[in-house]
């Protein structure tokens, strides 16, 4: 009887190591990292939309047959909690590819422990020009347009102001000067004739616009290009409003056209801003459509430009996995150099110089409509008219 017992016991655990197994060969798990306490007006609607598309993609059979799980964190807006959460979920976890971030400072800290630990990261969010150039790596791919390109998207436009005298005003942290610095280098290209008299760099979350402000309009700019976002930038408009310094001033401004910042401000949007953004409510492509249609009916509500990243970030790590048909890393990046795939502003490829991927933005200006912030005038630019040229690549980004 014992005999018996030890070997039916042995049995059940032989099964049940057997059904585990087949579990872990049946999935496949990626991480993702994402900011989700400190700036949910951005990332929650971004969660909706990497929801959607982890649906999609397991309702037309997964990876290979294989259904893609997604094992989420949180960072915190910490680029230290972001290389924990990144350690936790390939040492534990046991994910094949790190996705996600926000801010830029926290995709780079992630981008480097990914160039360490020979791990894929496909960046969904951070702008900065050194995930892709200057600190760029291997296992880094980014998707969303950068600094560069939408700097590039909106000079097009800001180099036809009469306007030569130029300020400033960015949060002081990665993005913020990296925005900067490739606006101004780009403008100047454009406008030998621009001077820029001031520079303003409020901590990131933490403006005082009072003092921000009086000192913008200090300085007696023509026009005004700002890269504040989210609080900061409900904050800079109440502030700049009350003060008249938007009055007969053009500003160009970097993000301002997304409904995750546009939805805040209300009636006291100011009109007239150049600004990059998503004007879902204006785009009339059968892509956008199924998008917003599919968007619209699981979450009973409308897509913002982070519904847009979260969707196609899955969607990409999806393809890439696919092509590749492995977890190796080596795979995973000779898969996704130069590969195509649809989205819903149109096809767009990963570059194999740089793995910049050629999602593009929209331009145009803001308004008021019915008591609330719009774009207007605005139209697609795509990504790959707005990149350096190869060479210019090749002098900024280290060989991998």
């Amino acid at each position: 009887m014992r005999r018996r017992y030890l070997l039916g016991a042995g049995l059940a655990i032989v099964v049940a190591g057997m059904a585990q197994s087949a579990v872990a060969q049946g999935e496949i798990k990626i991480g993702e990292i994402n900011s989700y306490s400190l700036l949910p007006a951005f990332t929650e609607p971004y969660r909706k939309g990497w929801q959607l598309a982890l649906e999609e993609v397991n309702a037309a059979g997964g990876i290979n047959g294989k259904k893609l799980v997604v094992v989420s964190k949180d960072d915190g807006g910490k680029p230290a909690d972001a290389q924990t959460a990144a350690n936790e979920l390939v040492s534990s976890e046991k994910v094949v590819m790190l996705t996600g971030t926000f801010l830029s400072n926290i995709g780079l800290a992630v981008s480097d422990f990914a160039n360490q630990k020979k791990v894929f990261f496909l960046a969904a969010e951070p702008l900065t020009d050194a995930i892709t150039w200057s600190k760029g790596n291997r296992y880094t791919f980014r998707l969303r347009p950068s600094n560069y390109m939408q700097a590039a998207m909106l000079v097009e436009e800001a180099a036809k102001l009469p306007a030569k005298r130029w300020a400033t005003i960015a949060p002081n942290y990665e993005y913020g000067q990296s925005a900067v610095a490739v606006f101004k280098k780009l403008m100047s290209e454009k406008r030998p004739d621009i001077q820029w008299v001031d520079e303003q760099w409020p901590p990131q979350g933490k403006i005082d616009a009072g003092p921000v402000v009086q000192a913008v309009a200090a300085a007696n700019p023509e026009a005004i290009l700002n890269v504040t976002f989210g609080a900061d930038l409900v904050k800079f408009v109440r502030e700049g409003n009350t003060r008249g310094l938007f009055k007969n001033r053009a500003v160009v401004s970097f993000l301002t056209g997304e409904p995750e910042y546009l939805d805040p401000l209300k009636e006291e949007t100011p009109e007239g801003w150049i600004v990059t953004g998503y004007p879902w409510y204006d785009i009339k492509t059968p892509e956008h459509d199924k998008f917003a249609k599919a968007y619209q009916a699981k979450f009973n509500d409308y897509p913002r430009l982070g519904s847009i990243v979260g969707y196609q970030t899955i969607k990409a790590a999806a393809a890439i996995l696919a092509k590749a048909n492995s977890d190796d890393p080596e795979k995973m990046i000779a898969a996704a150099r130069g590969l195509s795939m649809p989205s819903p502003f149109g096809e767009i490829t990963f570059r194999a110089i740089d793995h910049q991927s050629t999602l593009g933005a929209f331009v145009g200006k803001t308004a008021v409509k019915d008591g609330k912030g719009i774009m207007v005038d605005s139209v697609y630019r795509k990504g790959e008219n707005y990149l350096p040229s190869d060479a210019e690549v090749l002098k900024m980004r280290p060989k991998d």
